[in-house]
């Protein structure tokens, strides 16, 4: 073989060379990225459910939701977050104009809380234990989070929220929130059960 010929072998088998290893390492690649491990989903959520009624933790703006045979719009929506914990509270509408609002929170558990307004109310918050109404309530929690609002809700597009609240014996709720600079404002709650709220999410742009 002579020089020139050798040379060109030469030059060949190390292009081949170089190919495979870079074939090589775009496999390796490939399949470092395939076996990612997937983000963790939690063993004990009512998936059954979800499919029967529908999943509150995606209500958003425009959607109808069914609370024990009664049905309301979703008027607008608050999103919150504390601390990296988050939650949410969605304004509810009913044909007649019985305005409510509809809270959705995992603790881990999802719990969903139907909140009646008192506007009436003149207690405030702060001390361990409120008589209100008839009922005992003791302080459970109270802080500061960061809301974005969506909809009509009558909130400004971001903020942060006050707030205090309450629980009674038997699980009634009272809160106290203040948005921003407002003065506080006072809500019953009661803890509803999966199986009494059903959603029909609406198609729109934020549907998926």
């Amino acid at each position: 073989m002579n020089g020139p010929v050798a040379y060109l072998v030469t030059a060949l088998g190390c292009l081949i060379g170089v190919a495979g290893v870079v074939v090589a390492v775009v496999a390796v690649r490939k399949g470092r990225k395939a076996a990612r491990p997937a983000a963790p989903a939690d063993p004990f959520r009512d998936t059954d459910s979800d499919a029967l009624h529908g999943d509150p933790r995606r209500l958003k703006p425009g959607d109808i939701v069914e609370i024990r045979r009664v049905s309301y719009a979703v008027r607008g929506s608050v999103h919150l977050n504390e601390g990296g914990w988050s939650w949410a509270e969605h304004l509810l509408d009913t044909v007649e104009g019985d305005k409510r609002w509809l809270s959705v929170e995992e603790d881990p558990d999802l719990e969903l809380v139907l909140w009646t307004a008192e506007p009436a109310a003149t207690i405030t918050p702060g001390a361990s234990t409120l008589d209100f109404a008839g009922r005992r309530y003791a302080a459970e929690e109270s802080g500061q989070a960061r809301f974005t609002a969506t909809g009509s809700t009558g909130l400004d597009p971001s903020g942060t929220l006050r707030y205090h609240d309450y629980r009674a014996q038997g699980g009634e709720r009272l809160s106290f929130e203040a948005y921003g600079q407002a003065g506080w404002e006072v809500a019953r709650g009661e803890q509803l059960h999966r199986a009494d709220v059903m959603v029909y999410p609406q198609a729109g742009p934020e549907a998926s």
